[in-house]
């Protein structure tokens, strides 16, 4: 396989000389005039760029420093958290196929308990992710094929379904067993089709390869997983499959889709780095209130999921509106699903009462959370105009129909989790 010049020997002295240094755009030309002097300038700019992105990938990556990244594959990849959250699935697998792997953002989680064949057409890519897997530390051998996953020979019964959700099926060849090592045939398959295609990435099920090919990859080897966008569709995933939203904290990663022999819900909200997940569950209509003394605003991967009910039914809370992910209750509750605040005016929404209303409390707008009505939030923050010192989120909504306004402040901490 052909080698990129960063993989050379002078690449990796010249990386390596490079540690450490903090390459703003001053110092990058610094270094490349002093560098320039012994060593060819393609090489020079190649990893003065490649430390740019070592500094960037640490907030993925805790070996950033030893990788390497292309800037495309850097912004797609899966972070060292999420990555280790969706290898979990595979476990019960001995071979797995990562297919469109990239730079190997999953590449050494899904090492850490299967052999693994790492695919891609991008061949600089695969370098980086077989380089990536080792920096990493993969514990099991990965093998790497440069080839377009779409030319790959899928044999249909080729996996071993033996995931939590699938039963015992045939075993058969994925090209020839790992990478025609005499290996065992392919059991499980992790597709991240990460290449953008018309400006979205699985939004609408749009990508490279098409989201329906990969769909299709469950009928010749049944245990798949599919890196899909948080904003795709719940209608375009077939019956059967799991939908899986993963946040980091309150920021919205990805979403993970599960074929039927992995599956183990319909739909589900992952909040990472605890890990509490909370899944699709019949239950009775929640009640819609007027709201009470504290608002709960759900987490993205809770509302992108379609669980707010089944959040409101397990806290004991009501909605505000039928068509409004906001819950309220009377008493304080914490959950690692959703924001609890506690209300101190409630009131319909007219944007001069509330900024009176701010400047009566002596509040200052650090947060403004609109849901449910039009507006420029930058636009309402100025003409609010609140300055005071204690910090409040503003709430623009609907309650009940009705346009409401609610300036809430954070609950106080050390508070006990409810159950």
């Amino acid at each position: 396989m052909p080698q990129s010049p960063l993989l050379s020997g002078p690449g990796r002295e010249l990386l390596d000389r490079l540690a450490g240094e903090d390459v703003t755009p001053e110092r990058s030309l610094q270094l490349a005039k002093s560098l320039r002097q012994q060593l060819p300038p393609d090489l020079v700019a190649a990893a003065l760029a490649q430390q740019a992105l070592r500094m960037r990938g640490r907030a993925k990556f805790r070996q950033a420093d030893e990788m390497l990244f292309t800037p495309a594959g850097l912004e797609q990849a899966s972070s060292e958290l999420t990555a280790g959250h969706s290898a979990r699935r595979f476990r019960p697998f001995t071979a797995v196929a990562d297919l469109c792997c990239g730079i190997g953002g999953n590449l050494a989680a899904l090492a850490g308990g299967s052999r693994v064949l790492a695919v891609d057409r991008d061949l600089t890519s695969l370098e980086f992710a077989r380089h990536n897997a080792a920096a990493r530390r993969a514990a099991h051998p990965v093998h790497v094929v440069c080839a377009d996953v779409r030319r790959l020979p899928l044999s249909r019964g080729a996996g071993r379904a033996a995931g939590p959700g699938g039963s015992q099926a045939a075993r058969g060849p994925l090209h020839g067993g790992l990478a025609g090592t005499g290996g065992p045939g392919i059991e499980a398959i992790f597709i991240d089709p990460a290449r953008r295609a018309g400006g979205h990435r699985l939004r609408s099920g749009s990508s490279e390869p098409p989201l329906g090919w990969c769909l299709q990859l469950a009928d010749a080897v049944p245990a798949v997983g599919i890196k899909a966008a948080p904003g795709l569709a719940r209608e375009l995933v077939p019956g059967g499959w799991e939908i899986e939203l993963v946040a980091i904290g309150r920021n919205l990663k990805e979403g993970l889709l599960w074929s039927p022999a992995l599956a183990t819900t319909s739909r589900r909200a992952t909040i990472l780095p605890g890990g509490d997940t909370i899944t699709a569950a019949p239950g009775p209509p929640v009640p819609v209130t007027a709201p009470g003394e504290f608002l709960l605003d759900p987490n993205p991967a809770v509302t992108r999921a379609g669980l707010v009910e089944e959040l409101a039914r397990e806290l004991g809370a009501a909605k505000i509106d039928p068509m409004i992910a906001f819950l309220t209750a009377d008493r304080e509750l914490t959950t690692p699903f959703a924001r609890t605040l506690r209300v101190v005016e409630s009131m319909p929404w007219n944007e001069k009462q509330v900024s009176r209303r701010l400047r009566e409390l002596g509040i200052g707008v650090a947060d403004i959370r609109r849901r449910g009505l039009a507006g420029d939030v930058s636009l309402i923050r100025r003409r609010l105009g609140a300055t005071g010192e204690v910090a409040a989120t503003v709430v623009i909504t609907r309650s009940n129909g009705r346009p409401w306004g609610l300036i809430c402040l954070p609950v106080s901490p050390g508070q006990r989790a409810v159950h």
